[in-house]
């Protein structure tokens, strides 16, 4: 892929822009609260667009277009999903979660479960997870810099840790809550300009083709096309092609294409598909074609979204800047209303990148859909220019998720009574926090960032949501059976990781559950948390009267010294046995 410097001058511009709003937001930073809870002064709106922010990550702004671009319809449950997840958060966690006290899921756990065992292994989860979720933020990242710059894939890894750690390092939890606002609307802009301008194209143009025939993509010119890694395409029509030996007779089947091949497609000719895509126009178009399994997989993604997010451990820390138990639920309907507006306009992407950029369904790298599509569609000043928006708003998706994250693992850390939650352990903790999945991401395939980011969303859906709903709503639960659950989950889903390694991509029921896992971890380990506290009913905590009511207390009623009285709750000290 060729340099782009209109791209490479868009990654720059938000670059020093969200080092500019850093900078200007951490000036009023003094005391570690903050750091780890911005004093508990968001407004509602600006908590909503912080939230968005760090939430809309390389999956939202890359991965949903490219997934749409190979599976059609059935990729957009995942924007469903991620969207409606904030629903079943503001219902069941968000005030009950804020009127805890509880600034991370380790301090939740604690405070109503009165086991500091059951608080080493939610650390341990935090952490987990935290790296699951940024190693596809790091991989977009370098696919990113070398669709538009050219760099190789590690450097782009590399640039865009350093990136970040200097963010978060150099400013306070407020300072991250305002570059986080800034690139919510920063990806809004970069999503919606282009595709508005690019749909526009779309319909003043000649170029169509039968969206709802059985028939491949073709291609819309004579194309060059160079694979980076092995792949085994998908022929379903006849193709003759040219690579360095010559004209080559693709004849219908599945072919093997190793990395370095330099192939080359005449205009017109069926567009060959890597093996996991739709390769008709028609199948791309109907939902649920792949009968049982296709429905199992489309029940386990929306289980994995819809319950995933309230384990996020980045997400549910910023509840805890709001005032009340109110502004959080409030804070959530803002969130699901800004998610919703950004989710529309991938979909948009994919469907142009079918007719305009059909070659990444060859290399399949169609996570690079959004940002080669401009350039593709209009090959002038102004697709540069538009080119270099989107790779502003795919950078801002980089940055804010990955700020937060890191933000979120180091509170995390930094909590434990050893370190006393200093700003200094703080930033410490901060590049600890990020050098194993900096690693990680140089070694794990890159494609695909939605369904890398998915198994993120199954282990918290698989842990912490089953801890976080039966602790809030049961006062049964137990110490052992949350963390019964809490370990089979969790369990199940690293088993499911290891056996979608060499299961793939197979239409069968077996195949489908190993690679999203969810619909099958999350019953068990709602199952297990519960048997095992029925099992171990001696041993609910002998506060848990106090501190349910606590959660559920209306926010005009409070606790001083200990006791119910009337006025805002007074925000116990983080840490841990103390709020009993």
């Amino acid at each position: 892929m060729s340099s782009n410097p209109w791209s490479l001058v868009g990654v720059a511009l938000i670059v020093a822009a969200t080092f500019a709003v850093g900078w200007w937001g951490s000036r009023s930073a003094r005391a570690t609260t903050d750091f780890t809870a911005a004093r508990r002064e968001v407004r509602e709106e600006h908590n909503a667009a912080a939230i968005s922010g760090e939430y809309l990550s390389a999956a939202s702004f890359l991965g949903i277009a490219g997934l749409v671009l190979k599976d059609g319809v059935d990729a957009l449950w995942y924007p469903i999903g991620f969207a409606a997840g904030y629903l079943a958060l503001m219902l069941f966690v968000a005030a009950p979660m804020r009127r805890s006290g509880a600034y991370t899921l380790p301090d939740f756990a604690e405070a109503r479960l009165d086991s500091l065992r059951l608080r080493s292994l939610c650390t341990v989860l935090v952490v987990l997870i935290g790296w699951l979720y940024l190693v596809p933020q790091l991989q977009g990242a370098g696919m990113t810099l070398a669709a538009i710059v050219g760099f190789p894939h590690w450097a782009g890894i590399f640039v865009v840790a350093v990136i970040v750690l200097l963010v978060v390092v150099s400013g306070v939890l407020r300072a991250v809550t305002l570059v986080q606002a800034f690139q919510y609307w920063v990806k809004l802009f970069a999503i919606t300009v282009p595709a508005f301008a690019l749909f526009t194209v779309f319909l003043g143009g000649a170029q169509r083709q039968a969206l709802d025939a059985p028939v491949p993509p073709v291609f819309p010119r004579d194309t060059a096309v160079h694979v980076d890694t092995d792949v085994r395409l998908t022929v379903r029509e006849p193709v003759w092609l040219a690579d360095q030996d010559g004209s080559v007779y693709l004849p219908p089947g599945e072919h093997a294409m190793p990395a370095g091949s330099e192939l080359r497609f005449p205009a017109g000719s069926a567009v060959p598909v890597v093996a996991d895509a739709e390769p008709d126009n028609a199948t791309w178009l109907r939902p649920q074609h792949d009968g049982a399994a296709g429905l199992l997989e489309t029940y386990s993604v929306l289980v994995a979204t819809l319950l995933g997010t309230m384990g996020l451990p980045h997400v549910l820390a910023r509840f805890y800047t709001n005032p009340s138990g109110t502004a959080a639920r409030r804070t959530t309907l803002y969130v699901v209303a800004m998610l919703g507006a950004f989710y529309l306009f991938p979909t948009v992407f994919g469907l142009l990148s079918r007719l305009y950029s059909p070659q990444l369904l060859v290399t399949g790298e169609t996570d690079a859909a959004v940002l080669l599509l401009p350039g593709e569609m209009l090959g002038n000043w102004f697709g540069g220019l538009l080119a270099a928006i989107t790779a502003a708003g795919a950078f801002a998706a980089f940055l804010s998720t990955s700020s937060g994250l890191v933000v979120s693992l180091a509170g995390v850390l930094s909590s434990r009574e050893v370190l006393r939650g200093r700003v200094v352990d703080v930033r410490v903790l901060a590049a600890l926090a990020c050098l194993v999945p900096t690693l990680l991401a140089l070694t794990a395939d890159s494609h695909d960032i939605a369904r890398s980011v998915g198994l993120a969303f199954a282990m918290a859906a698989s842990t912490f949501c089953p801890v976080l709903v039966l602790g809030i709503w049961w006062r049964g639960l137990t110490a052992a059976g949350a963390a019964s659950g809490m370990v089979v989950g969790g369990s199940l889903v690293l088993i499911a990781a290891v056996g979608a390694y060499f299961a793939g991509h197979r239409e069968t029921w077996w195949s489908t559950l190993v690679n999203q896992p969810a619909l099958v971890t999350v019953p068990i380990a709602f199952a297990v948390a519960v048997l095992v506290s029925r099992a171990t009913a001696a041993r609910v905590p002998t506060g848990v009267g106090r501190v349910m009511l606590r959660l559920h207390a209306p926010d005009r009623l409070g606790f001083l010294d200990g006791k119910l009285v009337a006025g805002p709750a007074e925000p116990p000290k983080s840490g841990g046995r103390h709020q009993r």
